[in-house]
């Protein structure tokens, strides 16, 4: 994202937890990047990664909530510490680095906030409820913003990308609990072997996802939600075709249950 970013002529705050690999990665950007230390469950790192930005270019235009951490797990096997772990970054910190961001978008009156989530953010996974349901919240918490910042011209969206081929499924981003045997012949182990399998041979290109995001910010007009991967497009047309099959079945019970005005 940052690389696209720049190479789009744009200034760029780019956070990590780790400087020198931001640094060593874009070593010719010059003064159109700040590195920036940032670990989104640190409040004071929040507070002083948007002091930094506001001082060094004068205010911000666009956040990309783009921190996030993945868990493997059925239900059961999941402990109470790796669900809070995954909604500490995935939810609480990004809600916590918006609500920092918010005043210099209202000041201004304009800026657009994107929040990456996932297409298992619009369908729960099995084996993965602790990440899907942590970006179901991203993508409701989205939902509500860009209702509430709309009239003070800011805009809000997720970005719901397909399988993109980055290190999402290393054991640096990807942490799994302990496995109960009982799930062993389900669909629970058949996804633990996927992801195994799929590392690094994932069908999507980062950088053309990334250019994406930048145009779709450029023209002003950012989606509730931006597709990105023909996985994304499958998995979301899917669900919404079970969905309207359901409320179809349902609609005649649904609508009896009104008062009965004598």
């Amino acid at each position: 994202m940052t690389r696209a970013a720049l190479d789009a002529g744009h200034q760029v705050a780019a956070t990590a937890r780790d400087l020198d690999k931001v640094r060593q990665a874009f070593p010719d950007a010059g003064d159109a990047l700040l590195a920036v230390e940032l670990d989104v469950t640190n409040g004071e790192q929040i507070a002083a990664a948007v002091s930094a930005t506001v001082e060094r270019f004068g205010g911000i235009d666009v956040l990309v909530n783009n921190a996030g951490r993945g868990h493997q797990g059925a239900l059961e096997e999941l402990t109470d510490e790796e669900i809070q772990a995954i909604y500490a970054v995935n939810v609480f910190g990004l809600v916590a680095v918006t609500r920092a961001v918010l005043p210099v978008l209202r000041a201004k009156g304009a800026g657009t906030i994107v929040n990456v989530s996932s297409y298992g953010g619009f369908q729960g996974v099995p084996g993965f409820g602790a990440y899907t349901s942590s970006k179901f919240a991203v993508e409701g918490f989205t939902e509500a913003l860009r209702g509430e910042v709309a009239e003070l011209g800011i805009a809000a969206g997720v970005v719901e990308p397909g399988d993109f081929r980055t290190d999402f499924l290393d054991g640096t981003s990807l942490t799994a609990s302990a496995p109960l045997a009982a799930y062993d012949a389900t669909v629970v182990a058949q996804m633990r072997g996927l992801s195994g399998a799929a590392n690094h041979q994932q069908p999507g290109d980062p950088a053309k996802a990334a250019r994406i995001v930048v145009e779709a910010v450029e023209s002003g007009a950012f989606p509730e939600r931006l597709f990105v991967g023909i996985e994304a497009i499958d998995t979301v047309s899917a669900k919404l075709d079970r969905v309207r099959g359901e409320v179809e079945r349902q609609r005649t019970v649904a609508s009896s249950t009104a008062i009965a005005e004598h």
